[in-house]
C-alpha cells in the first residue's frame, strides 16, 4: 500500500499560478500510470489529469492548455503545474495511481478567488 502526500495548495487570485507536489512512498517508478484528481464541496471526485511512466499525459478538458502534470521518479514525486487559474478550479486536490488506487491522502486545498 502506497501512501500519498499532497502540498502546495494555498490562495491565489484568478489568472495566477501554483504548483502541487504529491510525495509518494515507495518507488513511483513502480506505478504505471499517476494522477491528479480534485473534489469540491458536495461534488464527487472528478479527474484532472494522468501521466505514465514514459511521460504521456491526458487533461480533462477543463484543464487543457493551462496545467500541466508531471512526475520525478528520482524524487519519488507527482507535480501538477496550475496556470491561468480560475474560480472554477477551487478544490481539494488529490493524488492517486490509476489503476488499482491506493487509498486518498488528505489533500491539498486550491482556493481561487479575489
Amino acid at each position: 500500500q502506497v501512501q500519498f502526500v499532497e502540498s502546495g495548495g494555498g490562495l491565489v487570485q484568478p489568472g495566477g499560478s501554483l504548483r502541487l507536489s504529491c510525495a509518494v512512498s515507495g518507488n513511483i517508478f513502480s506505478i504505471s500510470t499517476m494522477g491528479w484528481y480534485r473534489q469540491a464541496p458536495g461534488k464527487q471526485r472528478e479527474f484532472v489529469a494522468h501521466i505514465s511512466r514514459d511521460g504521456t499525459t491526458r487533461y480533462a478538458d477543463s484543464v487543457w492548455g493551462r496545467f500541466t502534470i508531471s512526475r520525478d521518479n528520482a524524487k519519488s514525486t507527482l507535480y501538477l503545474q496550475m496556470n491561468s487559474l480560475k474560480p472554477e478550479d477551487t478544490a481539494v486536490y488529490y493524488c492517486n495511481k490509476r489503476y488499482t488506487p491506493g487509498n486518498w491522502g488528505q489533500g491539498t486545498q486550491v482556493t481561487v478567488s479575489s
